[in-house]
């Protein structure tokens, strides 16, 4: 039986189906879509793995289906992916009321979603995230974007599914550093808002990276619950669904200046939430028992608590240019405690005290 959380967004409300052998139906799809007409995104990893088994079932119910299958990873999160999309729709005349579909991870549901989003001027899209990263997170809350050489996610629109179907039995077929990486994003939401949270799952995370079905479906449907409740009350990020990017400034800056895909986003994440840690412990909120609690969890998790020796001067240069930045100043997402998170600023001497200890040397 799926579970199910709704997102309670007043002018595009939507659903969350999580459980396991979703994709054996497309019942849930049917009555969403505004023709018999789709375009599935993908990528060559999961094309092979589900594209057909969807094509299938939707042709069955007489869908006409349109695959449009891209490179895989991150570095691929470019205008000419997404042109990719464009050049597929418009050579198929693809209309107003023809569904996107994403079968993928965050990249594809980004990608996707942001093709959604200006394609026509608007067209409706579904999401169908096949890692845990994209099942917890960016699946959810209607964030799509591409990336820049200069900064990550820079170019996006704000653009709800009108579905999210997560199939955690997808997950099989994940590779173990792609679940790691995913479990940054569940770690992220014990450490902004929900210390029970927290606490359970230092006390399963050696069940959940074994993979434990129940211990998974659990988590997934927490994070969703916890990211649904943040961006029904701030869908645009005026506020407190800023708290949601714990550990990505530090993050986005890791993956900008080492390439993107050298590491996958998660561990760019998990190493940021590390040095957001210590930067909150330079302001004087957290204490050295807390580190090693964020710092044990972080690591069961098969994730790096180290960053990258950028230096500091790069790193410095590389956040001023994220998102959060306003009026040339950048917002940190840093802790209180472990289980409050706040928006705020980072005196010099704290970024520095952060990655002194957090990076691989403390070369400036």
């Amino acid at each position: 039986m799926s579970r199910i959380v709704n997102v309670d967004i007043d002018h595009a409300p939507y659903s969350i189906l999580i459980g396991q052998d979703l994709l054996q139906s497309v019942a849930s799809i049917l009555p969403l879509l505004a023709q018999k007409r789709v375009a599935i995104v993908t990528n060559e990893t999961i094309a092979p793995l589900y594209l057909s088994r969807l094509v299938g079932l939707l042709e069955q119910s007489d869908v006409e289906c349109q695959s449009i299958v891209l490179p895989d990873g991150e570095q691929f999160k470019t205008w000419d992916s997404l042109n990719l999309i464009f050049d597929a729709l418009l050579t198929e005349r693809a209309e107003r009321k023809t569904t996107l579909i994403a079968l993928g991870g965050g990249v594809i549901g980004d990608m996707t979603g942001f093709a959604a989003a200006v394609y026509q001027r608007g067209v409706p899209f579904i999401q169908i995230p096949t890692t845990l990263l994209a099942q917890v997170d960016s699946s959810v809350g209607g964030k799509t974007a591409i990336n820049h050489p200069l900064g990550k996610n820079m170019i996006g629109a704000f653009y709800q599914p009108k579905l999210v179907l997560a199939d955690l039995s997808t997950l099989d077929t994940l590779p173990q550093r792609e679940f790691s990486a995913g479990m940054a994003e569940v770690i992220k939401y014990g450490l902004i808002d929900d210390v029970d949270f927290l606490v359970w799952l230092e006390q399963n995370i050696v069940g959940l990276m074994a993979r434990d079905k129940e211990l998974i479906a659990y988590a997934v449907e927490r994070c969703c619950q916890n990211k649904a409740r943040i961006v029904a009350a701030d869908e645009k990020e005026n506020g407190q669904r800023a708290l949601l990017n714990l550990g990505h400034t530090f993050g986005h800056a890791i993956e900008a200046g080492l390439g993107y895909g050298t590491w996958l986003h998660g561990e760019a994440v998990a190493a940021g939430m590390v040095l957001a840690a210590y930067a909150s412990r330079a302001l004087g909120h957290l204490n050295d028992g807390d580190i090693a609690r964020v710092i044990s969890l972080i690591e069961s998790a098969g994730l790096p608590v180290v960053s990258p020796a950028l230096g500091h001067d790069r790193y410095k240069a590389l956040m001023a240019q994220d998102k959060k930045v306003d009026a040339g100043r950048i917002k940190f997402i840093l802790l209180r405690a472990l289980g409050e998170a706040y928006i705020g600023e980072l005196p010099e001497v704290a970024i520095d005290a952060a990655l002194i200890s957090g990076c691989e040397t403390d070369a400036k």
